[in-house]
């Protein structure tokens, strides 16, 4: 059996560095066995590429979209990524 793999690459906007939403993104895709990356951008946004099973992919875009307790996340942009992961980590 072929798993699909699906890979997208979100920007998160609001109020969302100095709040852990790196280390909690981080142990939320291992939960769901998602790989990939996040990351904070100069810009004030995190950036993150995400892969994994659709489901397991869109569960991470949907805790995205809240973020951890102390985020306000405005918005996520989310658009089509490629690459290839086989953890998740932390970019500094």
């Amino acid at each position: 059996m072929t798993l699909t793999r699906k890979t997208l690459r979100l920007v998160i906007h609001g109020r969302v560095q100095g709040v852990f939403f790196r280390d909690s993104m981080r142990r939320e895709a291992q939960k769901l066995g998602v790989t990939g990356w996040v990351k904070n951008s100069n810009d004030g946004t995190v950036e993150a590429s995400v892969q994994g099973e659709p489901a397991d992919v869109d569960a991470i875009v949907r805790w995205a979209q809240r973020g951890p307790e102390f985020a306000q996340v405005e918005r996520v942009v989310v658009e089509p990524d490629d690459g290839s992961y086989s953890s998740f980590e932390i970019i500094k």
